[in-house]
């Protein structure tokens, strides 16, 4: 009786775990609890319950073996070992931390984008039209979410969901499109099919921003072309601030007889010729009703050697443009490859523009001074913005041989930039004076930090302070670069030394135990 007792327990048992696993494989197939999954489910639940039942004696007397009682103390141990980690794995997926190990910091957002981000105040969706999923792009936007519950992302199939790529103005596969209430704006990928945080962070401003304001750049006397794709021109710096939801336009003061009343910020960008003094007196104008301007002067050259005569703005603003070329002779320039004549600046005044430039470089080729002209003013209240080394001297032009003459030349430290303001009505008069154009160039503002430099400059002028910060990063040069005889060393080490130590140490853990 006992021992056809015990068999029917053993098959409960096995039929119920059977029937237990035959209904959650079902379930995971269909990914739905239909009506035979649980009808498997609860007659496995049944049958194991009955077993147990049945066999209550034999499962008392069992556990009270010492061999048994040892069996549950480690299974109790395990089963806390787990939870303690389950619970460890839950808290980390509620509560999620990376960490960037990077010295750049490759894969932390900027921190342009954490302000743009936590400033959100609409919801914004972000949706990628594929049938396959983009790994890197869903890392980064993991990162999004992670700073703001304002952004959330998801990817559709637009052959399943025609109707949704319809709602969004999806025509293509691999599209992603941005979209905040009724503004929607598309992400265009790289030539590789990817996705940068610039990209996105630019998306984001331009369906959320309320207004889009314009710099205007001035032309008619030489100055930087927005169009000019040269090493000199100006195109990198058009596209830049068209990602920071800025428009721009050239414009010329005599045809349009004055500024244009939508430029939010006016920029004069190495001018090769003198302004006319009824284009001095509008720019004065300008400024003096409220207006933003960013002017950069370049020194005198051999190929240069006009003024643009804008003293009279410069003066009314309490600002020294020097006519000289500065020098510097730290020799911080061949970390970059460049001479004395292309100063470096790592000191930087206290303004909103440069308070995330701390600890980086920017460098100006061939630059002039511009510093506060009356420092015991009041009226603008300004502030030198960029210092050079104090191994830097001004000289009054080019030369072949530069030599430092106490009796002509100024000593560093030397001021590059000043910006000041002064209260209008309402609003700020703001300007920003740089003695030199060439650092916002195509050739220098992917540089170091001189883009961030121009671009936080012009937020600053158009009250965008929230964008003014660090942008996204680039990666290091981190190759390590070795000579045939370091190579071959290397390789003498890794292959025989090594191993070799090894098989030695082996050998006399062996002799010593044998």
């Amino acid at each position: 009786m006992k021992q056809k007792r015990q068999q029917m327990v053993e098959l409960f048992a096995s039929l119920g775990v059977a029937c237990l696993l035959a209904g959650y494989l079902r379930y995971s197939i269909q990914e739905k609890l239909l009506l035979t999954a649980k009808v498997l489910l609860i007659a496995g639940g049944i049958l194991l319950l009955a077993s147990i039942v049945l066999g209550f004696r034999e499962i008392i007397g069992f556990f009270s073996k010492r061999s048994a009682q040892l069996g549950t103390n480690t299974t109790i141990l395990t089963l806390g070992v787990l939870a303690i980690l389950g619970i460890l794995n839950y808290l980390g997926a509620v509560h999620h931390k990376r960490f960037d190990l990077t010295s750049e910091k490759l894969y932390t957002l900027s921190t342009q984008t954490q302000k743009i981000a936590r400033g959100l105040r609409t919801d914004v969706d972000i949706v990628r039209f594929a049938k396959l999923p983009n790994q890197p792009l869903d890392d980064l936007l993991a990162e999004y979410r992670a700073v703001s519950p304002h952004i959330r992302f998801q990817e559709v199939d637009p052959d399943r969901k025609p109707d949704v790529a319809r709602e969004y103005g999806a025509t293509e596969m691999g599209e992603v499109v941005v979209a905040s209430g009724t503004r929607k704006q598309d992400i265009e990928p790289s030539s590789e099919g990817s996705f940068t945080e610039q990209d996105i962070t630019s998306a984001i401003l331009k369906v959320t921003s309320g207004t889009v304001k314009k710099v205007c750049f001035v032309t008619g006397h030489g100055e930087k072309s927005l169009t000019d794709e040269g090493p000199h021109g100006y195109s990198e710096a058009d596209q830049g601030l068209k990602k920071e939801n800025f428009t721009t336009a050239s414009v010329n003061l005599v045809q349009s007889n004055g500024v244009p009343e939508d430029c939010s910020v006016l920029v004069i960008a190495g001018p090769t010729q003198a302004y006319f003094p009824q284009e001095t007196a509008m720019i004065s104008k300008y400024l003096d009703g409220g207006g933003k301007a960013l002017i950069e002067v370049d020194p005198l050259t051999a190929d240069k050697q006009v003024e643009p005569d804008l003293d009279s703005v410069f003066q009314s603003w309490n600002i020294s443009v020097g006519k000289n070329v500065v020098i510097d002779a730290s020799g911080m320039g061949r970390l970059l490859g460049a001479g004395p004549e292309i100063p470096l600046v790592v000191d930087y005044g206290d303004s909103p523009i440069t308070k995330g430039l701390q600890r980086t470089m920017t460098f100006f080729p061939l630059a002039r001074t511009v510093s506060i002209a009356d420092k015991s003013k009041q009226d603008p209240q300004a502030v030198e913005l960029l210092m050079t080394s104090p191994e830097s001297f001004t000289k009054a032009k080019l030369e072949h041989e530069v030599r430092y003459d106490p009796k002509t030349d100024m000593k560093g430290p030397l001021s590059l930039g000043v910006a000041a303001s002064r209260p209008v009505d309402s609003t700020s008069a703001r300007l920003v004076a740089i003695g030199d154009s060439d650092f916002a160039s195509n050739e220098a503002i992917g540089q170091t930090s001189n883009g961030d430099l121009f671009f936080n400059t012009i937020d600053w002028l158009a009250a965008s302070e929230n964008l003014i910060s660090i942008r996204p990063k680039t990666p290091a040069y981190r190759r390590v670069v070795l000579t045939d005889s370091q190579a071959l060393a290397l390789r003498w080490v890794v292959i025989f030394a090594l191993p070799g130590v090894v098989f030695l140490v082996g050998i006399a853990i062996w002799w010593k135990r044998r």
